[in-house]
C-alpha cells in the first residue's frame, strides 16, 4: 500500500442530488473565475454575487484569491479574512441544503458567527448567506415569475417549493455588485407528460443582467445557442448583446460535470459591462480546445448561434445563394392529428388498413380514422424520426424512412415532402444521407429534438435526381479545409436503405 496520503477536495467528490442542483467541480469554478481581470482581486471594496449558491465553492474560491491578492494591503491574515467574509462575498441559497452546505464551505461553520467561524465579524447565523422560504405567485396554474405549475409545485411547508429568491422578489439585496458568478438551476417540470420540463437557467442570467454589475459569468446549458422551450427572447437578447465577451462551449457536459448528461452540452460566458465587442469563442471536446476565434456571436442572414468556428465559412457560402430553404417541406409537428402517445390502432394488418408509423412501433389504422391531411397519407413520402441522438452531429444520424402510399405516423416523427413521386421522395432521402445534410442540420440541432426549425440552413436541392457528397459540396464551391472539417465532424454514415 502507498504509504502517498490522498486528501481530496469535498466539493470535488460531491453527488448531485437533482436537475437544478448540479454541483460546480472547484476546478470547474476556478477556470470560470479565471476569465476575471486579475486586477480585481487586489480590490477590496469588490462585491460578488452567487445568486444561486449550491457548495458555496463560487465564493470559497473568491476569498481564496482576494486573501492572496489583498495581502499587501490588509497584511494581517484575520483582520483581511473578516474584511473580505464580510464586506465582499456574498451568496443567496437555493434550497435549507445548500445554504447549510454554502456557509460550511465559507465559514467553516454551519454558523457563520459560531464558535468555529473563521470569520469573527457577524452577529447573525447567516452571515452573507441567504436563504429564506419564498412562494410562488400564482396566475391561471403557474407562477407569474418562474412559470412553475401551481399542481407540482404547491407543496407542504416541509417541502421545497423551489421558489428562487433571485428571480422571485424584485429587490434580494440592496447594493450593488461587481461581479455575479454562479451555476444556476437549469429547469423546472412544467407538469406534462414524459418528464417534460422549462428551462429555468435564462431567468437567472436575465435577472443579473438588470443587476448591472461590471462583469457576470454564469454556466448554463448550450441548447440556448439554437433551440430550447420558451428561449427565442433570450436567444435574441444574449446574441446582439456586445457585453458577452468570451464563450467557453463544452460539446460534452461531462467534461464539466462527471457523470452528468445534460443533452446539447454547457457553456460558460464572460458578460463585461464596460468593454463591448465581438466574442472569443472556445470550442472545448476531448479535455482540450479544439477551436479559438474572435468573431460575431450573429452571424448576418442568421438568428442562432453558430457554435463551430469553422462552420462560419461554409454557411457563407451556402447562405450566398439564397435559395429556398429544406424547411419548407418539412412539416409541423402531428402532420395527421396524432400525438406519440396515441394507442388506438391495431397491431396487425388488415384489409383496407393504413400503415402506422408510431413510437418504435408499427400498427394499422382504419381510413377514416385519418381526419388530418388524409391526402398526405395516400401520397409518397419521407419520414424522420422527431427526437435524434444527443444534439452532437459526430453521434447523430438521420435515419430517414419512405413512406409509401396508404401510411401515415404519429408526432414521433417528422414528415417531409408529402405528396412527392416515389422517385422524387427516394432523391429526398439521398440528400438526407449525405454528410453535407447533417452538417447544416447539427449547427442548429443542440437538443435531440428535431422540429422544422432546425432545418432552415440547409438549402433546397431539384429532386429529380439523387444527391452525392461529392456534388453538394463542387456545387457550394467548398474548399479542400471545409471539406475535411465536415468529414471530420458527422459521424460516418450507414448505408440507410429506405424502409
Amino acid at each position: 500500500m502507498s504509504n502517498t496520503s490522498y486528501n481530496p477536495d469535498v466539493l470535488s467528490c460531491l453527488a448531485n442530488l437533482s436537475n437544478d442542483e448540479v454541483f460546480t467541480p472547484p476546478s470547474l469554478a476556478n477556470d470560470i473565475l479565471n476569465m476575471l481581470p486579475t486586477s480585481i482581486w487586489q480590490d477590496k471594496n469588490a462585491k460578488f454575487l452567487d445568486p444561486a449558491t449550491k457548495s458555496g465553492v463560487f465564493l470559497r474560491e473568491i476569498t481564496k484569491r482576494l486573501m492572496i491578492g489583498l495581502e499587501k494591503e490588509i497584511p494581517d491574515e484575520q483582520e483581511r479574512r473578516n474584511h473580505i467574509l464580510k464586506n465582499q462575498v456574498f451568496g443567496i441559497a437555493i434550497t435549507e441544503l445548500t445554504s447549510l452546505l454554502s456557509k460550511r464551505s465559507l465559514y467553516c461553520s454551519k454558523k457563520a458567527n459560531g464558535k468555529y467561524s473563521v470569520c469573527e465579524s457577524f452577529d447573525t447565523e447567516d452571515g452573507n448567506i441567504i436563504f429564506g422560504k419564498t412562494d410562488h405567485t400564482w396566475k391561471n396554474g403557474n407562477c407569474v415569475y418562474c412559470g412553475a405549475s401551481k399542481v407540482v409545485y404547491e407543496r407542504d411547508d416541509s417541502l421545497e417549493t423551489h421558489a428562487y429568491k433571485f428571480i422571485h422578489e424584485k429587490e434580494v439585496m440592496k447594493m450593488k455588485f461587481d461581479v455575479i458568478i454562479g451555476n444556476p438551476p437549469y429547469q423546472l417540470s412544467d407538469g406534462g407528460a414524459q418528464a417534460s420540463a422549462m428551462p429555468l437557467y435564462h431567468k437567472f442570467v436575465m435577472q443579473a443582467q438588470k443587476l448591472n454589475p461590471r462583469f457576470l459569468t454564469m454556466i448554463i446549458p448550450s441548447r440556448w445557442f439554437a433551440g430550447g422551450k420558451g428561449l427565442d427572447e433570450f436567444r435574441e437578447q444574449m446574441l446582439k448583446d456586445k457585453s458577452i465577451r468570451v464563450i467557453h462551449d463544452f460539446l460534452d457536459a461531462s467534461e464539466c460535470f462527471p457523470g452528468v448528461d445534460i443533452k446539447g452540452g454547457v457553456c460558460y460566458f464572460l458578460w463585461d459591462r464596460d468593454n463591448k465587442g465581438d466574442c472569443r469563442v472556445f470550442t472545448h471536446e476531448g479535455n482540450e480546445v479544439i477551436s479559438e476565434m474572435e468573431r460575431p456571436l450573429l452571424e448576418k442572414g442568421t438568428d442562432t448561434f453558430i457554435r463551430y468556428n469553422e462552420a462560419i465559412s461554409i454557411l457563407h457560402k451556402v447562405l450566398q445563394k439564397k435559395e429556398t430553404s429544406f424547411s419548407s417541406i418539412v412539416m409541423p409537428r402531428k402532420p395527421f392529428g396524432f400525438p406519440s402517445n396515441f394507442m388506438d390502432y391495431k397491431s396487425k394488418d388488415f384489409t383496407d388498413a393504413i400503415k402506422l408509423y408510431a413510437n418504435q412501433k408499427i400498427g394499422y389504422l382504419k381510413k377514416e380514422q385519418v381526419r388530418v391531411n388524409p391526402d398526405w397519407a395516400d401520397s409518397y413520402k419521407v419520414y424522420i424520426p422527431e427526437a435524434i441522438g444527443i444534439g452532437n452531429m459526430k453521434k447523430d444520424i438521420l435515419k430517414p424512412i419512405l413512406g409509401k402510399p396508404n401510411t401515415c405516423c404519429t408526432e414521433t416523427y417528422i414528415l417531409v415532402g408529402p405528396n412527392s413521386t416515389e422517385q422524387s421522395a427516394k432523391n429526398i432521402i439521398s440528400y438526407i444521407n449525405t454528410k453535407f445534410f447533417h452538417f447544416l442540420l447539427g449547427l442548429k440541432k443542440v437538443t435531440q429534438h428535431t422540429t422544422s426549425k432546425v432545418y432552415s440552413f440547409i438549402p433546397m436541392q431539384d429532386f429529380s435526381k439523387p444527391w452525392t457528397d461529392e456534388e453538394l459540396y463542387e456545387k457550394y464551391n467548398l474548399d479542400q479545409d471545409e471539406i475535411s472539417f465536415i468529414e471530420e465532424m458527422v459521424r460516418p454514415l450507414d448505408d440507410e436503405k429506405a424502409k
